[in-house]
Parts: structure tokens; C-alpha cells; sequence
């Protein structure tokens, strides 16, 4: 094949596009059908072309059967290969190459570069697609061609792979493969290889046991006899060679898909395993129907059961041929033949009887005169072309039904069918069982999964009882005490068990009583004559028996030494009584959700204590002040509480600082992290720091925090945004340490996010942290948010950046209040159980007008101290706050008498009336007062401490020309002068 598909640049550009992660459609003639869905499963898994993640495993089965029966098969093989160097590669049913022949020294070469060597593993899950890997995860024969390959160091190669099958069984036991470079590449490679791997399934077949050979043996004489022989796809065949291998034809798959094949031969071992032999109807994917017969066979006084399986497919049958581009949904490439509309499948398959499956086909690289024309055909089964049937001796025979297909689908004995059935059934429920309890940490949960995955496969009803302590998360105490039914799993109603919800109360003899009581499983064939079960609650016990139950099992549920509650399995009349065998099973059923729920129970108690630290560290309420109408949330994650948090903080002169703050991590540590951090911004908040400031100082305290942790327990990442709003002067400083920057909602609606300067996340050091200052109109709306908002698996930054921004442009300023903005930020942002926890802290500002401040310029004149108290008296009682006035003139003049004579020019005086009433002294110099006791000897030293005394609150805050003292006196509960606004508790 000197051109070929994979040299198409389209596939190139196909399989770029599948490893960038586009989803990729209608490329059918581009890329075939079963590459195609490879490369995506490869991508899935993260494979990465360039690099093969490949395990080596020395500890081979060199002795076992495959090997066994391929020897003999792989030496005639290479023996007559001639033409351009083939490998031949023979590998287990985990892909690992167990042998090697073949090709020349420069393939061999680059296949041992390519560890394609003995022990290495080839799984399309590890190795991407290859044909080794994609034939066992296809179970059928596949063709790989250069390109085609997923692994870079693999697409020089072209290899043909078959499946080798247990003839009996229908289980994959290895793949045989044929490689070679691609420019020495043949079509032919691929019936070749099926061929070969046919041979091995005939050696396997000769390798079963003496008695299952002679019960096929019989069988197949018998059809024989009966003048029933049928080829591949129902065509006939003529009767076998004189001395010929009576089984040597025989090839008992039937040409279905995976899963068909799979639902198919559970239903052969059911039938196998029944005490009656009738024929079922099975329905198949593609509208196909399968009706199964049994056959009673004799052979050397052994019995046997073979069951036949026949093929209906309705008014179009489709034919299945080898993979190539143009493949059915299945991934099977097929052919139409038209065929009349069918009517009971039941019908045709009797019209016709059941017939074997015959042997594939018999091409040889070696034999130069049938090559091409092999070439040809082969080509076009790879490809997907299949041939019509032709007349004459291939043609289907009278009275055979051309849209009905037969075929032998297993050979069992009754006996061990039915022990093998069971087996079988219950490792398939244990397999279930664990993928399929605990997938959540969620008591509760847990406990319905665990019925979900029981009923109705072992039990009609399951019942599971725990303490109201394990629900809390806490060890039980006393666990005969306080049951209540947890879950309920029924076929049906009407049972008259205790319903979920309803408290549980075991006699000391009943059967749940004595389980609990010995720590062991409890069995009650016949529930009619369990005295102590019935006596627990004789009206309700009669109802469960009239209603069918009829047989019990009752279980501990015991982990680690500790038994968390019960669980009882219940059957009725639809399944026989429970057996000694079914304890160890409901054993291990109990067993495996008793560890899921007490590790539900771990997690409950630890998410209890983390989200209790978290909500004593949360802030409770938000502190009285005017300066900002406040809403926030709080949504803890999926994973549990986390470390975000948010604070409005009052500060001097009726300012509020603003905080939003995110601590990496979830659980205890991450909430106790936050709690430390938020109690050192409340800290730096009083000494009234600038933000850049206050960021300054947090980041030297995280750095501390963690050198002192020694790298154990420290702080591993921490964000912060800090804003100040002064509703005097209407402006907002920000300063963010590595947080995402806040958002600004105008008055007439207009959205922008703050360019707010990005400093490092907290703890890094060494870079400095930068303030920007902006005006805010009234009646705006400053948004902060962590990052849990707007981070999201599935979108980039700006994607969810421009969903905050057209959240909050939907709203409708001024009517909409913080509380409505922050549900409809979180409506439009926010699956129903977020990822990672958020914080939202969104504040409308307002303003203090004119006529609620009054400020003073001050000459540095000791005589100017009575005229500011004269016009301090005065703005005093025109805010009626006479009862203020003895105080306030104190308070002015100590603090205007200082300025004046320890602090320098310009000096001003302002009078601020919000909750408190606030008087502000501002002067040029940066020396703060210091607070001390006078001795009796002092003349002076004392009006500072008498000011301390009569204001309520007084400070020093800095500023970039000076300092400002400030004091805060309350005003009367009731009246003009009154307290103003405040907001009530979370």
C-alpha cells in the first residue's frame, strides 16, 4: 500500500486538533471510525504523544496455555514469511508482549527502541493507539497504519492485530500482531494475523478438557448428521474432509459486538444453569433480536447443554465485515443486504434451526501466487468494503431465512453452570459494591447506596438502621438504643417494614437485636417461624408475611472494631429462601459499606468542627456606622469550609474599611489561619494605617507566621484586598495583596472593575504594595469577591469576569439593594455546590451632606481657642446636641491648645455629627501625644487625660502632610441627635 489514508494531511490536521482538546465530527472520510475513537479515548486519558508512560513486567506466564498453543503456530509462521521483514508479536490479555520473532536486524532495531521487547505493556490506556492495545480494547481484529499511531515513536510502523479467544469460553486471552515499517506495508497483514490468531483458538480449544471435547465432538456429528453444516454468516458448508478434526471448522463467537456478546452469554450460563430448557428471546442493540435454544448432549456417559443462538435483524440485516472508515454505530464496519421484513424472530430462527460458526480466513504472506489477489480483498475489508453475496454454492440454502444468522454460543453441564452462574453473580454484585458505595461522604447517602446496589439483585428488601450519633458524626454509645431507619430499598411497595425516617425497636431476641449483641450475621430461613422477629411487633410482622416476605438476614454494620448499626436483607417470594452461602456474601456486603460509612461518619464530625471553628471566627453581625448599606455571603465549598472571609470595620471620622480575604486550603487549619489573619486586620485597622500600610504589616506577619511553623502548619497562601471609604469626601482607597480586583457599580448602572495595582499574595515579601485612590459617587456600589466567584474548571478568567460584569450591569440601580445585587451575582455565577468557597461583600455608599460637618481653619494664636469654642457651642445647638456642648468645648480646646503649641501649621478643626459625634484636629506635624499620668507636683500634663476620660474613643491617624487627633463621643438613643443607622446581626 505505497498510498494510503494515513498520509492524508486532513488526519493530520484531525489528530492536532483531537490533542488541543476541540470536539471533532463528520471527519468519517478522513479518519476511521475506530482511530478515531481511539485518538479521543487516548486524549481523554492525557496521554501525551511524545512521551510513553510504558511498565515492564518480568514475572510472565512463559509456561502457560496461550504460549503453549501459539508455539507451535508462531514457528510455521515465521517460518514461511518471506518478502519484506514482518515481526511477529505475540502478547497476554494485558497487552504484554510475551514474544518476538521475526523481522530484520533494522526493524528489530527500532522495535526494541520503541521497548516493543518482551515484558513491556502495550494498553491503549498507557501506550495510546497502537494495535496491540486497540484490539483489545476494540476485542476485534484492527489495522494501524503509520500516522494512525498515537505515540510519535510509533508512526513509522504498520501493524495488523488480532484477538486470540477462548473457543469455549468467548474470554480474550491475548492478541497476536503483525508489524513492520510503513513503507514495507500490506493489507494482507491483517487476514494473516486473524488467521494465525484462529489457529491459536484451535490449538486452545485442543488444550480444554477430554469431556468437553467429546460433548462438542457429538454436538457437531450430530448437526452434521442432521445435514445442518453452516460456514460464516449462515452460508453452507460442505461436510469436513475425510479424517478431518470434527471440531477444526468450528469458531464459536458469534459476529457481535462486545457488549452484545457479553449480554448474550450471561443469559447462555442462566439457561445452562435452569432446571427447564426453553427457548428465550434476547434483544441486541440495532433493533437485532436473538432467540436461544438448548440442546441436551450425550457424549461417553457425560451430559451437556449446548446453547444456540439465532440472529434476526428485520427488513435490513446488516452484515458485519472487518474495521475501516465507513463503521456502524458499534464500531463494526458492515454491508446491507435487503432482505423481506421479518416477523417474530421466535418464527425465522425455527423456520431455519440454529447452526455453528465456522473458521475465517486462510491467506498466507508466503504463497506469491494468491498475494494479490488476497491484497485486493484484504485492502477492501480494512477499509470497510464488503462484498454481496454470490450465487451458487454460497448461497443460503431452502428453507433458511436470508435475514436469520445461527450460530453455537457455549457448552456447559447443568451442575456446574448453576455453581458457576452464582459465582459468577455474586463476585459481579461485590465488583458493583465497590464502585458503587461510597462515592460520597455523606452518611445517609451511603446507606441508600448500599441498597441501590442489593435490591433487587440479592434481596427484594433492604433495610439499614443507625444511631441518630453516627448521623451526627459521633461514636455511637449505646447502639441498641435510638435506631431509626436510615434507608429503605423495595421492589415494591406494601412491604409494611419500618419506613425511613421511623424510629427502630429491636426485642433482646430478635434477630437485628442478637447480631448487634454477637457481632456476627444472623440467618432466618423461614420468617413464619421466627417467634422472636415476630414478637418485636406482632400486627406489623403479620402484614410483612402476608405481603411475601418470607426469609431474612441480618448483618452488623462493624468497622474497625466498632459496630455503627444493621442492615437487614429481606426476600420475597420472587427468590428462594436465603442460604448458609448467601451469609458470606451479605457479610462482605455489610462489611464494605460499613467502612464507606464510617468514614462518612469521620468526615461529618471533622466538617462539624471546621464549619463550627469557621462561623465562631466569622464576623456575626455588621457593626453600626453611615458610611456604607452593607449585604455579603457566605457559601462554604463542596469540599468543606474553607479559609475566605470578609470584614466592614468602622474607622475614625466615620470612615469604614472594607475587606475581603481568601486563605488557601480547606478544613480546620485553613478556617483557624483565617481567623488569625482577620483578628491582625482588625488590629492594624485601630491604629488607622494607610492600606498600603496595613498590607505591609500583614504580609511581615504572614512571613513570620510561617518561619515560626518551621514549614509545618504554616500559612501556604493567602490573598487580601483592603478598601477605605470617607463618606465625608466621597473617595475609596484600595490596595490588593495578589486578591482579584474589586468591582464599581455606578449610580446610572455603568460596571468597571477598580485597576487596582496587583501586589504579591501574602507572606512573599520583598515588593511594596500600591494605594489607588478614586471618587465614588454616591449611591455606588463597590463589589469584592474572592476567587471562588469567578474561577471556574470549564471557562477562562476573562469569561468569568465578563459574567460578573454583566450580573451586576443586569441589576437596576438605585432600586435594587446590596441584598438583591449579591443574589444576583451568585444566581448568574454559581452551580448549585460550588467547587471552592466564596465570598461576596458587596457595599452601596452614601454620603454625609454639608450640614452635618463643620469645619474651622486655626491661626497659631493661643487666642483663638475661646472663638472655636464660642462657634463650637454654637454648631452644637444648631445640631441639638446641648447636653454635648461642656464636653465638646473641653475636647476642642485641649486638642486646639496642643496643636497650637506642639504641632505646626496649617491647623484645622472639624466637627463630624454621624452616630457619634466626631471632633477632628489636624495639624502639620507628625509627633503624636502621648498619653501619661501626671504627678501631684505638675502644673500641667492632665488635659489629655481628662479628654481620654470623657471621650468615648480617641486616636491618632496619619496623613501625607501631617497627623490628625480625633475623638468620638456618643449622642443621645433618642431625638435629631440620634444614633442614625445601623444594621442588625447576620
Amino acid at each position: 500500500m505505497t498510498a494510503g489514508w494515513d498520509e492524508s494531511g486532513d488526519l493530520a490536521k484531525v489528530y492536532e486538533r483531537i490533542l488541543a482538546g476541540e470536539v471533532v465530527d463528520d471527519v468519517a472520510g478522513v479518519v476511521r471510525t475506530p482511530i478515531l475513537t481511539s485518538w479521543q479515548r487516548c486524549r481523554s486519558l492525557g496521554l501525551v504523544p511524545d512521551q510513553l508512560i510504558l511498565t515492564c513486567e518480568r514475572d510472565l506466564d512463559l509456561d502457560g496455555r496461550l504460549l503453549t498453543a501459539a508455539t507451535p503456530v508462531l514457528d510455521r509462521l515465521e517460518a514461511v514469511l518471506d518478502g519484506p521483514p514482518v515481526s511477529v508479536i505475540l502478547t497476554d490479555a494485558q497487552a504484554r508482549v510475551l514474544s518476538r520473532r521475526a523481522g530484520d536486524a533494522e526493524l528489530n532495531r527500532h522495535l526494541d527502541a520503541t521497548n516493543i521487547v518482551q515484558g513491556f505493556g502495550f494498553p491503549e490506556s498507557s501506550a495510546g493507539t497502537n494495535a496491540l492495545g486497540t484490539a483489545l480494547a476494540e476485542r476485534r481484529p484492527v489495522y494501524v497504519l503509520g500516522r494512525e499511531h498515537f505515540a510519535d515513536c510509533m508512526q513509522q510502523l504498520a501493524c495488523a492485530a488480532a484477538p486470540i479467544r477462548d473457543p469455549l469460553s468467548g474470554r480474550v486471552e491475548g492478541v497476536l500482531d503483525l508489524t513492520s515499517f510503513r513503507r514495507h506495508s500490506d493489507p494482507v497483514m491483517l487476514p494473516l494475523a486473524q488467521q494465525a490468531a484462529d489457529e491459536i483458538e484451535q490449538r486452545l480449544l485442543e488444550q480444554s478438557s477430554k469431556r468437553e471435547r467429546e460433548l462438542l465432538a457429538e454436538f457437531l456429528r450430530t448437526r452434521r448428521a442432521a445435514g445442518e453444516p453452516v460456514g460464516p454468516y449462515g452460508e453452507p458448508l460442505p461436510g469436513p474432509a475425510p479424517g478431518a478434526d470434527p471440531t477444526a471448522s468450528v469458531r464459536p463467537v458469534l459476529p457481535l459486538d462486545p457488549i452484545d456478546q457479553a449480554v448474550l452469554r450471561a443469559r447462555a450460563q442462566e439457561l445452562i444453569a435452569a432446571p427447564h430448557r426453553v427457548a428465550t428471546e434476547v434483544t441486541l442493540s440495532g433493533g437485532r433480536t436473538a432467540v436461544l435454544f438448548c440442546r441436551e448432549v450425550c457424549a461417553s456417559g457425560e451430559a451437556g447443554i449446548v446453547v444456540e443462538a439465532a440472529i434476526a435483524a428485520g427488513p435490513r440485516f446488516r452484515v458485519p465485515a472487518p474495521s475501516g472508515p465507513e463503521t456502524s454505530r458499534a464500531g463494526t464496519p458492515a454491508a446491507e443486504v435487503t432482505t423481506p421484513s421479518r416477523g417474530s424472530a421466535a418464527a425465522a430462527a425455527a423456520a431455519t434451526g440454529p447452526a455453528e460458526l465456522t473458521g475465517g480466513h486462510r491467506i498466507g504472506m508466503h504463497r506469491a501466487g494468491r498475494r494479490q489477489a488476497g491484497r485486493h480483498e484484504a485492502e477492501a475489508e480494512i477499509r470497510g468494503t464488503a462484498r454481496p453475496p454470490e450465487a451458487g454454492p454460497s448461497a443460503p440454502a431452502s428453507g433458511q431465512a436470508p435475514h436469520t444468522q445461527a450460530g453455537l454460543l457455549l457448552l456447559g453441564e447443568p451442575g456446574v453452570g448453576r455453581l458457576a452462574l452464582l459465582a459468577r453473580k455474586r463476585l459481579e454484585l461485590l465488583y458493583d459494591a465497590s464502585a458503587g458505595i461510597g462515592r460520597t461522604l455523606d452518611v445517609t447517602r451511603t446507606a441508600e447506596e448500599l441498597v441501590e446496589t442489593v435490591v433487587p439483585r440479592f434481596a427484594d428488601f433492604v433495610a439499614v438502621d443507625l444511631p441518630g450519633s453516627v448521623l451526627s458524626g459521633e461514636e455511637p454509645v449505646d447502639i441498641g438504643e435510638g435506631l431509626r431507619r436510615v434507608a429503605l430499598g423495595a421492589i415494591h411497595g406494601g412491604s409494611h417494614l419500618y419506613d425511613v425516617g421511623e424510629k427502630v425497636d429491636w426485642l433482646p431476641t430478635s434477630p437485628q437485636a442478637r447480631c448487634l449483641e454477637t457481632a456476627g450475621p444472623v440467618l432466618e430461613p423461614d420468617l413464619s417461624r421466627a417467634v422472636d422477629w415476630i414478637a418485636v411487633d406482632p400486627e406489623r410482622t403479620r402484614k410483612v408475611l402476608e405481603s411475601g416476605i418470607h426469609s431474612l438476614i441480618t448483618v452488623p454494620l462493624r468497622a474497625r472494631g466498632v459496630i455503627l448499626g444493621v442492615v437487614s436483607f429481606y426476600r420475597a417470594e420472587r427468590f428462594a429462601a436465603f442460604e448458609d452461602d448467601d451469609l458470606w456474601l451479605a457479610g462482605e456486603l455489610a462489611g464494605r459499606a460499613a467502612v464507606c460509612i464510617d468514614n462518612a461518619r469521620r468526615f461529618t464530625r471533622e466538617h462539624t468542627m471546621a464549619l463550627a471553628v469557621q462561623r465562631s471566627l466569622l464576623p456575626r453581625g455588621v457593626p453600626a456606622q453611615d458610611a456604607v448599606e452593607v449585604a455579603h455571603r457566605y457559601l462554604p465549598a463542596q469540599a468543606g469550609v474553607g479559609g475566605d472571609w470578609f470584614d466592614v470595620i468602622p474607622l475614625s471620622g466615620s470612615r469604614v474599611a472594607l475587606v475581603v480575604g481568601d486563605v488557601v486550603g480547606h478544613g480546620v487549619h485553613a478556617a483557624t489561619t483565617m481567623g488569625r489573619l482577620r483578628t491582625a486586620v482588625h488590629n492594624f485597622s485601630a491604629l488607622d494605617l494607610p492600606s498600603e500600610e496595613l498590607l505591609t504589616h500583614l504580609d511581615d506577619l504572614v512571613g513570620r507566621l510561617d518561619a515560626d511553623s518551621g514549614g509545618n502548619g504554616g500559612i501556604i497562601g493567602a490573598t487580601c484586598l483592603y478598601a477605605v471609604y470617607d463618606p465625608v469626601s466621597r473617595r475609596c482607597t484600595f490596595a490588593r495583596a495578589g486578591h482579584p480586583p474589586p468591582a464599581l457599580v455606578l449610580p446610572d448602572g455603568t460596571v468597571d472593575f477598580v485597576d487596582v495595582p496587583a501586589g504579591p499574595p501574602l507572606g512573599l515579601g520583598g515588593l511594596p504594595f500600591e494605594p489607588c485612590e478614586t471618587e465614588v459617587p454616591e449611591g455606588s456600589r463597590i463589589v469584592l469577591y474572592t476567587d471562588g466567584l469567578i474561577e471556574s474548571r470549564g471557562q477562562d478568567l476573562d469569561t468569568r469576569l465578563g459574567l460578573l460584569r454583566r450580573a451586576l450591569a443586569a441589576t437596576r440601580p438605585p432600586a435594587d439593594s446590596p441584598e438583591e445585587t449579591c443574589g444576583a451575582v451568585l444566581d448568574a455565577l454559581l452551580p448549585a455546590r460550588p467547587d471552592d468557597d466564596v465570598a461576596l461583600l458587596v457595599a452601596r455608599t452614601r454620603a454625609l451632606d454639608a450640614e452635618r460637618t463643620k469645619h474651622w481653619d486655626v491661626s497659631a494664636d493661643p487666642a483663638e481657642v475661646p472663638r472655636l469654642r464660642t462657634a463650637v457651642t454654637d454648631q452644637l445647638e444648631k445640631w441639638d446636641l446641648v447636653d454635648q456642648v461642656p464636653t465638646t468645648e473641653l475636647i476642642v480646646s485641649e486638642l486646639v491648645t496642643n496643636a497650637i503649641r506642639y504641632g505646626r501649621p496649617p491647623i484645622r478643626l472639624r466637627l463630624i455629627r454621624d452616630h457619634t459625634l466626631i471632633c477632628e484636629v489636624t495639624d502639620g506635624s507628625s509627633t503624636s501625644p502621648r498619653l501619661r499620668r501626671a504627678r501631684t507636683t505638675d502644673e500641667g500634663g492632665r488635659g489629655l487625660f481628662l479628654m481620654a476620660q470623657l471621650a468615648e474613643r480617641w486616636g491618632t491617624r496619619y496623613t501625607a502632610d501631617g497627623k490628625v487627633i480625633w475623638t468620638q463621643q456618643p449622642l443621645p438613643p433618642d431625638g435629631p441627635g440620634g444614633s442614625g443607622r445601623s444594621e442588625g446581626p447576620v
